[in-house]
């Protein structure tokens, strides 16, 4: 009885609330936001049940928009966004007034991951001090999405947007800074950088739920996990109260860095296919085939159960998926004893060159790393031929490092490396009949092989011998 009584006075206080309340915006509409220029972008909130909300854009004032609530006081309209541009209003009404204000149009990206997307000048990375001291870009904004996890989908989270300053910038991504940082300069438009990471969650985390389970090498993938207790690992925890809440903001694209919490043993095969299932399901979610890109996970001295060689390998398999783009960063490492590289500036940077040249076409830029493309056997030799090779190959050292070739007998020994034009020719006094070649397919190994332009060459190997 007195539990019922408890209940009827919870929906009595529910439906008073509503019946005062005057219009709000979802959680992601909030001062000092950046929507997507140029574009239909969806924003969404609650009114009265069954009540008419009008809406008014200042870039646009002769157009007034009026919706109405259904009866679950949800309310949603597409608005037409102009040119970049701003200080904007957006004026909500159902009889009463709600503003937003100092709103800016521009481009918008997600940025997600794990701690090496999350870290921040707070954390410690490289010249952390004086960058902080110079991010004065009042057109740069954040949305910093707090470590929340939920078992089912949520419609709030607990964020607002901030102006870029030395303050806001300290305890938010780097990366994702770096790279809207170099998008502001490029492009001189505003910038909205909604940050939704959260360091050691596996990838699994991030896709719905149902999405993991119903495909059997995934759910079993994700059964494979170590039982720490200071973040999610359940399939679904993260999307639900850190990516659904956004869903379907209007977004030019994401870019992601994680990988090194599925490094474990029984996990690592199945990435790609997992990577593959988080992109479809969030450009379902935002209604937009967006561009993804990613970063391929740093050298690092993991322990005995973990493979991060064979994470970099399904994250080369994931680069081939329509509309994304990977960076290759093993040069930016100064030590391997760190899972955090200290150098997110140049992350950041090639990253930013990805959506540059291949959203905002901007010529002249390297952004795509070479990839192993095929071997060719010439007698005691193999020579590598590579994609993304565009006027050639340099080493920046005496003698190229990293390389491994293999017999009959599948043992890798290190290679003599000759550069010679766009390919590689590989060989070693001792294997007389080689099979295969392999180039930092490790867990720490740290090259020295790069583009002319300076992109590093992606990790990778010819055979596909058991591990």
């Amino acid at each position: 009885m007195r539990t019922r009584f408890v209940y009827l006075l919870f929906i009595f206080v529910c439906i008073a609330s509503l019946s005062e309340a005057k219009v709000k915006f979802a959680s992601v509409f909030t001062d000092n936001m950046v929507l997507q220029r140029n574009s239909k972008v969806a924003i969404w909130g609650w009114a009265n049940p069954g009540g008419n909300v009008s809406l008014v854009c200042s870039w646009n004032p002769s157009d007034t928009m009026v919706v109405k609530s259904d009866n679950q006081s949800f309310w949603s309209v597409e608005v037409q966004t102009s040119k970049e541009g701003g200080p904007y209003i957006i004026t909500a009404s159902d009889g009463e007034k709600t503003e937003l204000k100092n709103i800016l149009l521009g481009e918008v990206w997600l940025c997600s991951g794990q701690s090496n997307m999350e870290w921040s000048v707070n954390h410690g990375i490289l010249n952390g001090e004086a960058e902080a001291a110079a991010a004065d870009y009042p057109n740069i904004r954040f949305y910093h999405v707090p470590k929340v996890g939920s078992e089912s989908l949520q419609e709030n989270c607990l964020a607002s947007w901030e102006v870029c300053t030395p303050e806001t910038m300290r305890k938010t991504s780097a990366i994702a800074y770096f790279f809207g940082r170099s998008l502001q300069k490029d492009l001189d438009v505003p910038i909205g950088l909604i940050v939704s990471a959260w360091g050691g969650t596996p990838a699994e985390v991030w896709v719905p739920y149902n999405n993991v389970m119903k495909n059997p090498e995934l759910e079993k993938a994700s059964q494979v996990r170590a039982e720490f207790d200071w973040w999610p690992k359940i399939p679904g925890r993260c999307y639900n109260s850190m990516i659904h809440p956004l869903m379907p903001y209007g977004v030019a694209g994401a870019i992601w860095y994680q990988g090194e919490s599925n490094a474990a043993v029984g996990q690592t095969s199945t990435y790609d296919l997992l990577m593959r299932t988080l992109i479809k399901s969030w450009r379902e979610g935002f209604k937009k085939e967006i561009p993804f890109y990613f970063v391929q996970i740093a050298p690092y001295q993991y322990g005995e159960q973990d493979k991060a060689y064979l994470v970099r390998e399904q994250q080369e398999k994931t680069a081939s998926y329509p509309n994304t783009g990977m960076v290759v960063l093993w040069d930016l490492v100064d030590d391997v004893k760190n899972i955090h590289p200290k150098n997110k500036q140049d992350v950041g940077q090639r990253l930013a060159n990805w959506a540059l040249a291949k959203n905002y076409n901007k010529e002249n830029i390297s952004y795509q790393s070479p990839a192993y493309q095929s071997m060719k056997i010439e007698k005691n030799k193999i020579r590598i031929l590579f994609d993304h090779v565009s006027s050639g190959l340099k080493c920046s050292d005496k003698k190229i490092t990293g390389f491994m070739i293999a017999g009959e007998d599948k043992q890798f020994v290190p290679a003599k490396v000759k550069i010679d034009g766009k390919t590689v020719i590989v060989s070693a006094p001792q294997v007389k009949k080689p099979v295969a070649v392999r180039f930092l397919f490790d867990n720490t190994s740290i090259g020295n092989l790069y583009t002319n332009e300076g992109l590093p060459v992606s990790p990778f190997r010819t055979d596909e011998f058991a591990e």
